[in-house]
């Protein structure tokens, strides 16, 4: 049998033909990278099968080719589109709300099914977020790739100027970057494009290996980029410029991306207005994506398109400058030939660069570059010697690289022709799929959690099939006699039957729980989640699950964690002996708030400690193991006891609750609940109780939860 393989390309647009490449910020050279993988993978023979799981999408705004469930795109390879979120189209930032749904519904389909992928691969922070969670649930190794990184985004952003605020409110980049820490902690391995990006900006995170790290270059189509001319296609392209250009036939200055910030187009547009030699010597021609209403662009789009023009009426460029408003995805390499034949430059001005891909299709068609002095282009210069490479945030160096590159026809053929012969030599897709295949076998083995483990003999489901679980610490402290006697009425109903289980969420010890629990005379539970979320205990044994506590000890260090935190004795101070676990750390803050989440995450990533903290109450951290919390603990008593996920409801009514609402679960908030949870109210599968004090009942009612299936 051949290798399966999953990859998670989540947002952006993505489709077997036809891509709208730079139609927003989604849509770019990461979904043509992804796509191609996919295809090259499933052409080699050993491998059986891959899937792309990418976002379904029903928008009238874009084509209803997102609304298909499957799409075969090769033999072997499929697109699988799945819902999550609202229906609508959304860029990225808005996604995060609902990647734990993606991954519950990952983890079903891949369980349901006959064989697991060998490997995971999560293209971008999102998919490293939902491949982290499914990769630590059912074992199977995790590929990582990060494609652009949110600390180096929101280094850029900050040196040009633009404050925290506006960077979080408009790119979630907190969000990102502790996507991004946790991906890279669960990832078996980092494929990057260049060096660079190993050294300078993956190394920026704590979680980050380098051991873990490799070097795979993405590949070129060279059925595609070449630089044998087709004929007609020089007049195709003329034809597609004849109303922008004087003199059509002096030298073009190309660039060919998407309309966004990062890629820094209006600085070269200024580079070129200022140069007299520039304007004398050449065109500039702006391949910027397709754009059929203008006000239907994102306004980062807008805003950039204004600035283009701005600058072509500010030094008078018409009949110097070309920005086609539309072009098809098959006429980019008659593109690079069109230049490459008026002995052209091709030039990326981006302020970050992970790798472009677009200078090696324009090196295949004979293209030289002038590009940005950082990521990528090194690594790709380094090998084609086909250009020059400037500083694009100095608005000089990047005119004068322009007009030295420019300057010599000789040194332009010696370009062309490096370019040409190196693109065959090291950046083909058949070396990149080869290399990437050879990694893959040598440095991943899938681990299936020994709890799925099929050698050992099986044992009867002690917790049913249905599951309660109730927060011993908040659902059923200070309940009066009352309220406490109804409930006490309805959980007997609800336990009678062996099909249904009661279980007990709870930050304390099991002996503490078991004798507080006692008091309250209520129906003996079936399964206790204890130390906020790192022991599971089932009913009455003295022994944890012990499957749980070698899934979440990895790489736990909790010596470590009390000396990472021991500097911040001013914000927090240790809880007393009894509130300590094995696998959690106590804290009481010393003044309430969640402002103190973020500097605790920074303190254990610095000190390398695998590792979350996870504030309750306003008063109380806890430190627990990176792969350990009270969500991981259901969801493993779900996968071990073949619970449909849909058939636990969880009662939450605490500031830190929210982690439980997450995902597939069905939740019931009491009447009395923290006002942290009020942003919940619009998710489906989250019962808000009225003013009643029955809470549970009400939402044992409202689920009905005590009816018979």
């Amino acid at each position: 049998m051949g290798f399966k393989l999953l990859h998670l390309n989540l947002h952006g647009l993505i489709r077997g033909k036809d891509l709208e490449l730079g139609r927003d910020a989604d849509t770019g050279g990461q979904t043509l990278y992804v796509l191609e993988l996919v295809k090259g993978l499933a052409a080699r023979a050993e491998v059986d099968k891959v899937d792309l799981i990418t976002r379904l999408i029903q928008d009238r705004r874009v084509s209803s080719d997102y609304s298909q469930t499957h799409e075969n795109i090769a033999p072997g390879a499929s697109i699988i589109r799945v819902p999550f979120g609202p229906k609508r189209y959304l860029r990225k930032e808005l996604l995060w709300p609902y990647l734990d749904d993606l991954a519950d519904q990952l983890v079903s389909q891949i369980t349901s099914s006959t064989e697991f992928p060998d490997w995971i691969h999560a293209h971008y922070a999102d998919a490293g977020y939902v491949g982290s969670l499914v990769s630590r649930r059912l074992g199977i190794p995790l590929v990582f790739t990060g494609h652009s990184l949110g600390r180096e985004k929101q280094r850029r952003l900050l040196s040009a100027g633009i404050d925290h605020e506006q960077i979080e409110n408009t790119y979630s980049i907190s969000r990102r970057i502790d996507a991004e820490e946790l991906a890279l902690a669960h990832a078996n391995l980092v494929i990057t494009s260049t060096c660079q990006e190993i050294e300078h900006q993956y190394a920026r995170y704590g979680n980050f290996v380098s051991s873990k790290a490799q070097v795979v270059p993405p590949g070129v189509d060279s059925t595609r980029f070449h630089p044998i001319q087709l004929p007609e296609e020089l007049q195709t392209v003329d034809g597609l410029l004849a109303s922008f250009l004087r003199k059509p036939s002096l030298q073009p200055l190309l660039t060919i991306s998407r309309a966004v910030r990062r890629k820094n187009i209006p600085a070269l547009v200024e580079a070129y207005g200022r140069s007299s030699v520039l304007r004398q010597r050449h065109n500039l021609v702006l391949v910027l994506g397709s754009r059929d209403d203008p006000r239907q662009l994102e306004k980062q789009q807008r805003e950039v398109f204004q600035q283009i023009f701005e600058l072509v009426d500010k030094y008078d460029l018409y009949g110097q400058v070309a920005y086609p408003k539309y072009h098809r995805r098959d006429q980019i390499p008659s593109i690079y030939r069109w230049a490459a034949a008026r002995r052209g430059l091709f030039v990326n001005p981006a302020l970050t660069e992970p790798f472009g891909l677009t200078l090696l299709e324009a090196a295949a068609c004979g293209l030289p570059m002038v590009a940005t002095d950082d990521g990528g282009p090194r690594d790709i210069l380094a090998r084609c010697e086909n250009g020059l490479l400037a500083d694009v945030t100095d608005l000089e160096s990047l005119q004068d690289s322009l007009e030295q590159a420019g300057s010599d026809n000789n040194q332009w053929m010696r370009w062309s022709d490096n370019g040409i012969e190196a693109v065959s030599r090291h950046f083909s897709w058949d070396a990149h799929v080869c290399n990437y295949l050879a990694l893959m076998q040598t440095r991943l083995k899938s681990q299936l959690p020994s709890a799925f483990s099929t050698d050992s003999e099986p044992i009867q489901n002690p917790i049913g099939h249905r599951l309660l679980l109730l927060d011993l610490d908040s659902s059923l402290e200070d309940v009066d006699s009352d309220s406490l006697a109804l409930l006490r009425k309805y959980l007997s109903s609800f336990s009678s039957g062996q099909s249904n289980g009661l279980g007990l969420l709870t930050g304390r010890s099991i002996k503490v729980a078991r004798y507080r629990y006692a008091e309250l005379h209520l129906p003996e539970p079936r399964v206790w989640i204890c130390r906020a979320g790192t022991e599971i205990y089932y009913g009455n044994e003295k022994q944890a699950d012990l499957f749980w506590q070698s899934s979440i000890g990895v790489e736990w260090d909790r010596q470590g964690v009390e000396i990472a935190l021991g500097a911040l004795k001013s914000h927090l101070v240790l809880q007393d002996s009894d509130q300590q676990g094995p696998y959690k750390v106590s804290y009481l803050l010393k003044e309430p708030g969640d402002s103190i989440l973020p500097l605790v995450r920074k303190r254990l990533r610095q000190q390398g400690q695998a590792a979350l903290p996870y504030l309750r109450c306003h008063w109380y951290l806890d430190v627990i193991p990176l792969r350990a919390s009270r969500t991981e603990a259901i969801r493993h008593l779900v996968l071990r006891w073949g619970i449909p996920l849909e058939d636990v409801l969880v009662v939450a009514s605490q500031q830190g609750d929210a982690e439980l609402l997450r995902g597939l679960i069905t939740a019931v908030v009491p009447a009395e609940h923290d006002s942290s949870l009020e942003r919940l109210r619009s998710q489906q599968r989250v019962f808000f109780a009225s003013k009643s004090k029955n809470g549970v009942v009400d939402g044992l009612k409202h689920y009905r939860f005590l009816q018979s299936r």
